[in-house]
């Protein structure tokens, strides 16, 4: 059976913020700094594999417990004794509940269909009297009641104090659940507190909880799976550069920050989070990378995988006429040799690339440094979305901190390796981003992540 909760509590407390962040829902409702802004009841609804667990409902904000419970107190007759339940029904039947108190009424009807209620409290707020007579209205529907403080992370909040408050009116369960900034653990905690007032509802309260964190475990290694796409894409970027070098360096760094801001967009989107709730800052681009990867052992390695001994006699033929070429260096002479050796296939990879060496055109690539800081922001951005709410309001900042795993020592080498494989890159052209020893490579760099 569907285990049913009102989230209740005074205006503007946090209400619909926590439905946001359980759903991971960032519209549903209405959220903001004015009060009363949810006027009627809404519903969401948690499922695992098909079968609903939990019905949520946000209802209306009380504003004015205080008059509500004199005016219950009035409808009592001499020598009655009516519990609280059957005391809410007459009210309910009258015109004020259809008036005056019709915000008030909503919120009880509602509590009173549902199997218990998550009473939301702003910690910063004071113990007043109006919030302690909206928990004996409340109290009055026969439901079990769970306090929720929210905005505990404040430097104002005060926690104690309702601690303490919540205690002499008999809630010793509560639970503490920021909505903006959520404990890693914060869920769990939720639904293990309800479970010890409501015993008959702990199997399905329990599998909602294995399902989240299995959720939460599969959301985090695809970030990581989309951080490592990123920085293969990079690592493996290359621009031939000739004629206007000036123009061709900026193209690149326009590549690599989109490439990068995709990487953001898709994270956000992995999260459930609006796209503008992050970007990526300008990168601090140096002027690239210019090197001779053409000639890096692993480029050599791969050819001879290609090839096969043809290659490697070819190589070897070109070690020998070094000194008749005049110009080329002896990896140069070596791959020249290695080309003739190795057939057409061979030629056709890596010809055009030789050609342009040999025409005194460079490779710009992507610094080392500038992967380094690549990773670094993207697994920061990650951590920050694995933390956030979805009643956060302020966008992400993608910050810069020290890493010392990415600031020092030499990159991982599955990055060295993509430096050898232009095609492993989507930023360049003929890419072939579904190889299989590139997504192998994909996955071995995000396991390292």
């Amino acid at each position: 059976m569907t285990l049913k909760l009102a989230v209740v509590g005074h205006t503007n407390v946090g209400k619909t913020s926590l439905l946001r962040t359980l759903t991971r829902d960032v519209g549903f409702g209405e959220v903001s700094h004015r009060p009363s802004t949810t006027r009627h009841v809404e519903g969401a609804r948690l499922s695992v594999d098909g079968q609903a667990l939990l019905e949520l409902y946000d209802t209306p904000g009380l504003e004015d417990a205080i008059a509500l419970l004199d005016y219950l107190e009035r409808l009592d007759r001499p020598g009655e004794r009516l519990d609280g339940p059957a005391r809410l029904a007459r009210f309910l039947d009258t015109s004020e509940a259809r008036q005056r108190f019709e915000q008030e009424a909503k919120v009880l009807r509602q509590l009173l269909a549902c199997d218990a209620g998550l009473y939301v409290i702003d910690a910063r707020e004071p113990v007043l009297a109006k919030y302690r007579d909206e928990l004996a209205v409340l109290s009055s529907c026969g439901k079990p009641l769970l306090p929720v403080l929210n905005f505990v992370t404040s430097a104002q909040q005060r926690e104690e104090e309702w601690r303490d408050a919540l205690a002499r009116l008999g809630l010793h369960a509560l639970v503490r659940f920021d909505t903006v900034a959520p404990p890693l653990d914060g869920e769990r905690r939720l639904y293990e507190s309800l479970a010890l007032l409501l015993e008959k509802s702990r199997p399905q309260l329990e599998r909602l909880v294995a399902d989240h964190e299995a959720q939460a475990k599969a959301r985090h290694n695809a970030g990581l799976r989309l951080i490592a796409e990123l920085l293969i894409d990079c690592a493996a970027c290359r621009r031939s550069v000739g004629g206007d070098e000036h123009a061709q360096v900026q193209a690149l760094h326009q590549g690599i920050r989109q490439r990068e801001q995709a990487c953001v967009q898709a994270l956000l989107r992995l999260y459930a989070f609006r796209q503008e709730d992050a970007r990526a800052g300008d990168l601090p681009l140096l002027d690239g990378r210019w090197g001779d990867d053409l000639f890096n052992p692993e480029t050599l390695k791969q050819l001879g995988v290609h090839v096969g001994s043809g290659m490697a006699a070819g190589a070897a033929a070109g070690a020998g006429i070094d000194l008749m070429v005049g110009g080329l260096t002896l990896g140069a002479a070596i791959l020249l040799g290695a080309l003739a050796g190795g057939g057409v296939q061979t030629a056709r990879n890596y010809g055009e690339r030789l050609l342009g060496k040999l025409k005194g055109q460079r490779e710009l690539t992507v610094d080392d440094n500038v992967l380094r800081l690549l990773a670094v922001r993207q697994l920061q951005l990650l951590e920050a979305l694995n933390a956030r709410g979805h009643a956060a309001t302020a966008a992400v900042e993608v910050k810069v901190e020290q890493n010392a795993g990415w600031r020092q020592g030499k990159l991982p080498a599955v990055l060295r390796q993509a430096r050898a494989h232009p095609r492993w890159s989507s930023l360049n052209p003929q890419a072939r981003v579904q190889q299989a020893e590139r997504q192998e490579a994909v996955e071995k760099l995000a396991a390292q992540l």
